[in-house]
């Protein structure tokens, strides 16, 4: 479709016509008397009068000035031409998981399908392989926890990408302790930061609160004013004492204040059963932007313009050497 990105500019086409009614540009020129004049005049038997030479644009000059003033107004009111609309899908939500990468996450009590005996880390990876293809229009983000928390992969399309850097993690490279608090503080501050209005969190934790700044509370409660809806999974064996129990009360309080779920995953099993649960109340969501692709024309009149210019006086200097050609032949 063919459109006019400035048509207003078209009312400039008038603005010759406009000149037409202003008075003609004249230029007086001083003439010299010469003594015989009179004799010339009495011989000629002519009365002499003012007079004025009136110098015209031939048609050819006409209609280049005309062609020229149109292409150049068509030029200034910018045609383009509309292509059909596209449609582009794009991430309708961030995604950020949270892993504790605490020294209790060694521990050897998950066997993957194949009866492999793994530990709780890899187990977690194992899972969150299959997440990324339940989330595929979810911009991903990971954040490891231990003595204090850190940005892993900040929020980003390319899954394969935030896959690669979660295998890069691995057990104690953020500290022995579990600093759970900081954790949903920092992905707080990660949310604000990106454009989504939906929000997700999920933590994987196999053990209670060790030495954050802020209490796992205290930072839910903040979450849940930002619309940040928080999913907690508790790893491993819940009978756990010391410093490795589990605290469920707060891990579901959690949960509880931001709108999302607690759960609880003693095995390979149930730890991908949980993520599936996630997936059915977190389906895939994605933002249609729809537009119309525009290719400006404005080079085509500006074009037209000066061939036609440059072609006219090419054909005045050829006729010019033509007639100098023919002169010094006679």
């Amino acid at each position: 479709m063919f459109e006019l990105a400035h048509p207003w500019a078209l009312a400039l086409l008038a603005l010759p016509l406009l000149m037409r009614l202003l008075p003609a540009y004249k230029e007086s020129r001083d003439s010299v008397r010469v003594p015989f004049f009179d004799k010339l005049v009495a011989l000629s038997e002519r009365r002499p009068e003012t007079g004025a030479m009136v110098l015209q644009r031939d048609r050819a000059q006409q209609f280049l000035v005309n062609f020229m003033w149109l292409c150049l107004v068509l030029a200034a009111a910018k045609p383009e031409w509309i292509g059909p609309p596209v449609e582009q899908q794009k991430s309708g939500r961030d995604l950020m998981i949270a892993v504790d990468l605490s020294g209790s996450m060694e521990t050897l009590d998950f066997t993957l399908p194949d009866g492999t005996s793994v530990n709780r880390l890899d187990a977690v990876k194992y899972v969150l392989a299959e997440l990324t293809d339940q989330h595929a229009s979810d911009r991903l983000g990971l954040i490891v926890f231990g003595n204090a928390p850190y940005l892993q992969s900040p929020f980003t399309d390319d899954h394969t990408v935030w896959a690669q850097l979660l295998a890069d993690t691995r057990i104690g490279m953020a500290g022995q302790s579990t600093a759970f608090g900081d954790a949903i503080g920092l992905a707080i501050k990660l949310f604000r930061e990106s454009d989504s209005d939906n929000r997700v969190l999920i933590m994987l934790t196999d053990g209670n609160d060790t030495g954050s700044m802020v209490p796992p509370v205290d930072a839910a409660k903040v979450a849940a004013s930002d619309d940040i809806r928080i999913y907690t999974i508790a790893i491993g064996d819940p009978a756990s004492v010391g410093e490795e129990a589990l605290d469920i009360d707060t891990l579901q309080r959690v949960s509880e204040l931001t709108g999302g779920r607690y759960f609880q995953a003693l095995d390979q099993q149930q730890l991908l059963q949980a993520y599936q649960t996630v997936g059915e109340l977190e389906p895939e969501l994605y933002e249609t932007i729809s537009f119309r692709p525009r290719q400006s024309l404005h080079w085509v009149p500006v074009s037209a313009a000066l061939s036609l210019y440059l072609l006219y006086h090419a054909l005045g200097a050829w006729r010019s050497w033509r007639r100098e050609v023919a002169a010094n032949a006679s």
